[in-house]
Order: C-alpha cells, then sequence, then structure tokens
C-alpha cells in the first residue's frame, strides 16, 4: 500500500469518525450563542462584558448566527466568553468510502452510455446484465484507482 493511500484511509476514518460523533446534532433554531447565553442564565449585557464587546455586539452576533453571517473568529470569542469551546466541523452525511463509490458510479455509468450508443449503432450493444456487470467491474477499478480527474464533473 503506498505513503497516499495510507494517508487517504487515515482521513476517511477521520471523517468517518467525526460524522458518528455528530449524527443527530443539529443547530438550535435560536443558534448557539443565545441557546447556551439562555441556559447559563447569561444576559445579553454580561455575555458582552464578559467577551469585551458590547450589548448591542452580542445581540447582533446572535442575529447573524442562525442566517451564517458571523465570522468563525466570532464565534470562537463567544463560546469562550460562555465558558465554552467552539467545535468546527464539515462532516460528510454518509461514509467516505459511499460517496466515492456513487461518484465512480456516475462517472463509469456515463462512460458505458455513451459506448453504449456508439455500439447500438453498430449493433454491437451488450445485454443489461452485461452492461450492468461491466458497470459494476468498472466501478470497482475505478474506486481502486482513483485518477487526477476522478471529482471532475464532464
Amino acid at each position: 500500500m503506498s505513503v497516499r493511500e495510507t494517508a487517504r484511509r487515515q482521513y476517511t476514518r477521520l471523517a468517518d469518525t467525526a460524522a458518528q460523533q455528530v449524527s443527530g446534532l443539529s443547530v438550535p433554531k435560536e443558534g448557539w450563542i443565545a441557546t447556551i447565553r439562555k441556559a447559563l442564565g447569561m444576559s445579553g449585557a454580561q455575555l458582552g462584558r464578559r467577551a469585551g464587546v458590547t450589548k448591542a455586539a452580542i445581540y447582533q452576533a446572535e442575529r447573524n448566527e442562525p442566517e451564517g453571517a458571523i465570522t468563525l473568529k466570532q464565534m470562537e470569542k463567544m463560546a469562550q466568553a460562555l465558558g465554552c469551546r467552539f467545535v468546527y466541523a464539515i462532516v460528510p452525511d454518509e461514509r467516505i468510502a459511499d460517496i466515492v463509490r456513487r461518484q465512480a458510479h456516475k462517472k463509469v455509468e456515463a462512460l458505458v452510455q455513451r459506448a453504449s450508443a456508439h455500439m447500438a449503432l453498430e449493433k454491437q450493444s451488450l445485454s443489461s446484465d452485461q452492461t450492468r456487470a461491466d458497470i459494476e467491474r468498472q466501478t470497482n477499478e475505478l474506486v481502486r484507482s482513483m485518477p487526477p480527474d476522478f471529482w471532475e464533473t464532464r
């Protein structure tokens, strides 16, 4: 196994583990800042003093967060002032292997459809069972090889 493949497997394990850890987690309707502040029984003015900003800045951050109009730096600052830690993550909705396999399958299907159209014109088309088997075989090969253009859409 190559160093590149070993590294990719480690990244895959990390991403899949992160996804499992946050499964079922969703952002509260009011956002995390307002939710945690209220859970702590802390006023906006008190959080503002702890964060070194005005009460108006706190309420602005609380309005901006659910809209996605807040920076990661602001979230980190609010989390610290709330006595919490800010966690930022991008996690897959499904296993990394499934995402890769779906991409490979999509690329192979497009390739096979183009080839099948040409073969049909020459009256050399494969049966649907042969086509499915060929797609499966090529999908497995593409997942293994992952060429440089694997994620390109054409």
